[in-house]
């Protein structure tokens, strides 16, 4: 009698989500603290959040929020009204960008909105483009949702700066959408406003649809300014939906809350998918969020400086490296460096290959943790967030110059 199983019995878990990658950021970031509690004196440029609490109004709301009995039951599933209403308000006072608020859906972090946007927008096959190098969970979320991710290229030579030539390049006829992010994670470009202005209408113009991450708007440096492309290419607002949270503006990524802005077919879909996916968001951390929005920015803007400050520090002395090259950041809290120049070479007596062994090298060897390029589709390169204090970031670009310095 035939006792062997079938390959779908054999499968425990689905091939779709088996194919999706753990987060590359994250993983690193583990690894960093898991090294720490065993003792090693461990830096790690891994995960990509402010390492400023939380301002102390925003969590004094939060403390508030929990002794009302109101906030301990099921709220609506797009958000409390008053946040939607202060999200609109933000989103239209910060971007120029007018939205109403039953356009706002409110989820578990920004992270969570562009899962929910990807499933309500693609069917099988439909193709997504997205600028290389890209955050990397951007094209593990486009396959979920059964959309094929397009990478376009990007290069140091423009400042990883995203070309109407390389959109047209990748523009077929299964292209729906095109996924657009400046500030960039993992780059720091921010793109012009003429250049956001130039891409929305040559979206607009093939009928695709944008999403666009806005989730570091306010940390933009230079003199730059940061540029909303529904804002400034009305005619594709009625096929965009913006992403956006209060993670990195107010120093609150634990709390997980992010929203989607889009048209209202689109918002309701979300609002439906939410409602049999995780009902509302926790509503203690959705009134944290109120009280970020409608308090006070300075400590947004002192955060800002430091960031300017720590981003000047890290360009010029990754530049100072042995075999490395970096672009100036322009917005978000990443240096982006390459290191071509140290692959093929010998350091700490084994031939690295690839940035991925170069990672490997540096956090056994110097106790550094940084990002290999291949975790964002950029091979050759390192990501090393600079959201971490002054001392920390002078002493781990110390460590990996001397680390470079012996490459042979």
């Amino acid at each position: 009698m035939h006792t062997g199983r079938s390959a779908n019995e054999a499968r425990r878990v689905s091939a779709r989500v088996a194919a999706v990658a753990p987060s590359a950021t994250l993983a690193v970031d583990a690894k960093a603290k898991a090294l720490r509690a065993e003792g090693q004196d461990v830096i790690s440029f891994g995960a990509g959040e402010p390492d400023f609490a939380t301002p102390a109004h925003i969590v004094e709301a939060a403390i508030t929020a929990c002794k009302d009995p109101t906030n301990h039951h099921y709220t609506a599933t797009p958000g409390l009204a008053e946040l939607r209403e202060a999200i609109a308000a933000k989103t239209q006072s910060w971007s120029g960008f007018e939205a109403s608020p039953s356009q706002v859906v409110v989820t578990n972090g920004a992270k969570h909105a562009i899962y929910e946007t990807f499933c309500a927008l693609v069917d099988p096959g439909d193709e997504v483009l997205v600028p290389a190098p890209y955050w990397t969970t951007y094209p593990e979320v486009v396959a979920l949702s059964g959309g094929v991710p397009v990478a376009v290229p990007t290069d140091e030579k423009s400042g990883f700066h995203l070309s109407l030539e390389a959109l047209e390049a990748a523009l077929t006829p299964s292209t729906k959408i095109l996924l657009f992010v400046s500030p960039n994670n993992p780059t720091g470009a921010v793109l012009s406003p003429a250049e956001v202005s130039a891409i929305g209408r040559w979206a607009a113009e093939h009928g695709l649809w944008v999403v666009t991450d806005e989730i570091y708007e306010h940390l933009v440096y230079g003199g730059r300014d940061f540029s909303s492309l529904p804002a400034l290419v009305p005619d594709a607002a009625e096929r965009c939906v913006v992403i956006n949270g209060v993670a990195k503006t107010f120093a609150m990524t634990g709390w997980r809350v992010g929203w989607l802005i889009g048209p209202p077919d689109v918002a309701k879909a979300v609002n439906a998918l939410q409602s049999q996916a995780t009902s509302n968001v926790c509503n203690v951390a959705q009134q944290a969020a109120l009280a970020a929005l409608r308090g006070d920015m300075g400590h947004v803007h002192a955060m800002h400086e430091v960031f300017d400050r720590r981003r000047q520090v890290i360009h010029r002395m990754l530049n100072e490296c042995n075999g490395v090259t970096c672009a100036e950041p322009e917005g978000a809290f990443y240096a982006f460096p390459s290191v071509r120049g140290l692959l093929g070479r010998r350091l700490a007596g084994r031939e690295v290959t690839s940035s991925a062994e170069l990672a490997e090298v540096s956090i056994d060897k110097a106790k550094v943790a940084v990002v290999p390029g291949e975790a964002f589709g950029a091979p050759g390169y390192l990501r090393l967030s600079y959201a971490l204090g002054d001392a920390a970031i002078e002493e781990g670009v110390r460590r990996l110059a001397e680390l470079f310095a012996t490459a042979e």
